[in-house]
């Protein structure tokens, strides 16, 4: 049985989180929940500040770079990815000259995607079908221990052909798939 930390960027990702939790019998590991708040400055104030622990994953929302009618079932909405490659564009959509791309082998038996933290949200016209955008991952691959990984949940696809109200997008997605696959952890 491992002590596992759960980090999510926002509250509505720890309600997601836990509700799994409630909902699965005998679970296999000890979970905390804790959220980091967004972007690259919290995440890195949170993991300096985690409670003895034996594996910390990042799970929260994301978007990913594509229409949903064009991508694989795999990659739907509310479907859980692993991010095994991150990288760190700037307000220009240019990789930091330090922010070289950083590749992980994965640790669970779910698609391996790419994904890109920005400070701010990236021009999507000229990425790569599949790309995944958000706030976090790269600190937390930067500072994350050899055992610690990221799981994401596929919350919206870009670029939004239309105004989207996030929060109403993510309402019915549920997070069970993305926490039964950590109690596959040995």
């Amino acid at each position: 049985m491992s002590k596992i930390i759960i980090l999510t960027p926002m509250e509505i990702e720890q309600e997601k989180v836990l509700s799994a939790l409630s909902r699965i019998p005998n679970v296999n590991h000890t979970y905390e929940v804790i959220v980091s708040g967004i972007g690259r400055e919290s995440t890195a104030k949170a993991m300096m500040q985690l409670p003895p622990h034996d594996i910390c994953v990042l799970m929260g929302f994301a978007a990913i770079v594509g229409k949903a009618s064009d991508l694989p079932d795999y990659l739907q909405l509310g479907k859980p990815i692993e991010i095994t490659h991150a990288s760190l564009y700037g307000y220009e959509g240019g990789l930091f000259e330090n922010g070289k791309p950083i590749a992980k082998a994965a640790h669970l038996n779910l698609p391996c995607l790419s994904s890109l933290t920005s400070d701010k949200f990236v021009r999507t016209t000229d990425l790569a079908e599949k790309t995944v955008v958000n706030m976090e991952d790269y600190t937390f691959m930067y500072l994350k221990k050899p055992q610690d990984f990221i799981v994401r949940i596929i919350s919206d696809f870009l670029p939004h052909e239309t105004e989207i109200d996030f929060f109403e997008e993510v309402k019915g997605i549920d997070f069970i798939e993305a926490v039964k696959v950590l109690e596959t952890l040995n």
